[in-house]
């Protein structure tokens, strides 16, 4: 090269998912509700309990919130039997400053347990979320694979919130219910047992029984709101993205009655669930006030017998209003906690893959090149070998080119160099020492990887091309840009080298786009090179510079090159012919054109096809 730049610090590298790549996976099914409550939240509770102090706090809080809960009504009944009925001015003045500051300290415990309860919750999901995203870099690339991406998505968004959600509010909800249950019964009992078990029997069996009778229904409202929502989601979403071929189809009119009747599907779904979810409030308010007028009417009888103070009777009445706020909250807290754990269930499930093995190994000497596959096999799944006893040797600096038709395993014997995968039988080894014995970021910090996919991240120009090396200065980014022929259409951007750029590069041409990850492979300055040939879908002008810099790339560098169009590769040192998983033949472009066989075949087929089109 003429500019010669050192290679630096590891970085990561892009999955290769070209042409003969491993099969996708299906998408999986609806989260399935918790299976193992009691180890889902023994390791919820691992990275709870980092959170000791908030928790401790936390708990302080809503014992002495729920002790002045209970105080109140209590104040309340000795206010009337022995201020206000005696006409005791001073004692109900008292009084009712005490019951004022009882409320007030209520309501500001209520805020603070709510505020230290959301921090500490906030700060369990945030290493719960890192421990998450940390694996995922760790996993191999046969995970992916097989799982869609909107549902590993899903698990570090929608059930790491569902998690926080229960910890920051339910939680101490659920406790502060409980606790209020007790205290509130216990309360009641010790005031007069027969009234207290009057409000006991009346709330909870009318508000059990409402339970039953609209909850279940209300839960299939939402399940079909939900659905609907999803499904008008996923039809945007599709819309959005696809809007090209929208409009290059004229098919607007076809995506507006689509996005119509799925608008429909969901008004009609979340109006029913919202009308049912609308009779909770009015029926337990008939259920509070039914049981109300129960109690006050066995209670007006015991006053009048004698049997109970009007004091009493005022502090039942609000305990009885008390005692009905529990149960609704643990009753609607139920659904909601059991599908946090559901979803935690999910997140453990993540992190527990076994991730890519990393070996202990000594520092890899600097590599000089050599490539050598002793017979080589592997499949992707079993029963479906990709590549059968694969052999091959690339000499330091040599360009070896891979060729055949689509599935014949040209990408998977480069997914296998960069230990993506690892092999089934025989052997690599990268200057004589078995890459299977040395870790697999020092295998890959020696490989370059330009693919004709090319994916560059949102951000701009220098920090991709940067990515290749994190520690390149701006010079070095810019001689790196020089070589690769980018430069020039780089300086004619908006704002150059600090030009943002749209997500996946949509606001660069497919060669812009193949020029800059040239540019952050020559940054890297690896000693092998793999090149996914990209010059197919550009015009001729564009092709030149790209062959041009892909030359200057892979000069004094071991190079794998994917070769679609068979008339780039005229030059390689070795053509090796790949079909079913086998190298049929090998040699030079002359000497495979010479023996008439496969190659010859795809040749002159592709010559006819381009000379057709002519």
């Amino acid at each position: 090269m003429s500019q010669s730049l050192p290679a630096r610090a590891p970085r990561e590298i892009p999955p290769l998912m070209g042409r003969g790549g491993p099969p996708i996976g299906h998408l999986m099914g609806k989260a399935e509700p918790a299976r193992d409550m009691r180890g889902t939240l023994l390791r919820l509770w691992r990275y709870l309990r980092r959170q000791r102090g908030a928790l401790l706090a936390t708990a302080v809080i809503v014992v002495l919130n729920t002790g002045l809960t209970v105080l109140g009504p209590y104040l309340l009944g000795r206010a009337i039997d022995e201020a206000l009925t005696p006409g005791d001015l001073p004692l109900l003045a008292r009084v009712g400053a005490l019951m004022l500051g009882v409320y007030a300290l209520s309501a500001l415990l209520t805020w603070a347990q709510t505020f230290i309860m959301a921090g500490a919750a906030q700060r369990t999901v945030r290493d719960l979320r890192t421990d998450l995203f940390d694996h995922l870099q760790e996993l191999p690339l046969r995970f992916f694979d097989n799982q869609p991406h909107g549902d590993l998505m899903s698990r570090l968004t929608n059930d790491v919130e569902m998690i926080n959600n229960v910890l920051s509010e339910s939680v101490t909800q659920l406790i502060s219910g409980l606790l209020s249950l007790v205290a509130i019964a216990a309360m009641m009992l010790w005031l007069n047992p027969l009234l207290a078990i009057i409000t006991l029997l009346t709330t909870p069996v009318l508000m059990t029984l409402l339970t039953r009778l609209v909850a279940g229904r209300t839960r299939t409202a939402f399940r079909a709101q939900q659905s609907t929502l999803g499904a008008l989601n996923g039809l945007i979403e599709e819309t959005i993205g696809g809007q090209r071929v929208v409009k290059a189809y004229g098919q607007e009119a076809r995506v507006l009655a689509q996005f119509d009747a799925a608008n429909q599907a969901y008004r009609r779904a979340a109006t029913r669930a919202q009308i049912f979810a609308g009779f909770m409030g009015p029926l337990t308010n008939f259920v509070n006030n039914l049981g109300l007028a129960i109690l006050g009417g066995v209670g007006g009888w015991l006053v009048i017998q004698g049997m109970a103070t009007v004091g009493t009777l005022a502090s039942f009445i609000n305990y009885s209003r008390q005692f009905g706020r529990p149960l609704n909250e643990i009753a609607n807290l139920f659904n909601t906690i059991q599908g946090a754990i559901a979803g935690a269930e999910r997140v453990f499930a993540l992190i527990d893959e076994p991730p890519e093995s990393q070996e202990d190994a000594a520092p890899l000497a600097p590599v000089r090149g050599e490539v050598i596959f002793e017979q080589v096999s592997f499949a992707y799944t079993p029963d479906a070998p990709v590549l059968k006893a694969v052999s091959l040797h690339a000499r330091p600096g040599q360009t070896i080119a891979l060729v055949g038709p689509t599935g014949a395993g040209k990408t998977t014997i480069v997914n296998l160099l960069t230990r993506f995968y690892d092999i089934d039988a025989g052997r690599i080894l990268i200057d004589g020492v078995d890459i299977s014995k040395l870790n697999r970021y020092a295998v890959r910090r020696q490989l370059g990887i330009v693919l004709q996919d090319t994916y560059l991240f949102t951000g701009t120009v220098l920090e991709n091309i940067r990515y290749g090396r994190l520690d390149a200065t701006d010079d070095e980014v810019h001689a790196a840009a020089r070589l690769a022929n980018a430069e020039q259409f780089i300086h004619r951007l908006p704002h150059g080298y600090a030009t943002l750029l749209s997500e996946r590069a949509s606001n660069l041409s497919q060669g812009q786009r193949q020029l800059l990850a040239i540019a952050r492979a020559i940054l890297a300055d690896p000693r092998i090179l793999i090149l996914d040939e990209a010059t197919s879908s550009v015009d001729t002008r564009t092709e030149q510079q790209i062959q041009e810099a892909m030359l200057r790339l892979m000069r004094g560098r071991t190079s794998f090159v994917i070769a679609h169009r068979l008339s780039t590769i005229r030059n390689a040192d070795q053509i090796l012919v790949l079909r079913n998983g086998e190298i049929v033949e090998r040699g030079t472009h002359t000497d495979l054109l010479a023996q008439r066989g496969f190659y010859h075949t795809l040749y002159t087929s592709q010559f006819r096809g381009h000379a057709a089109m002519a």
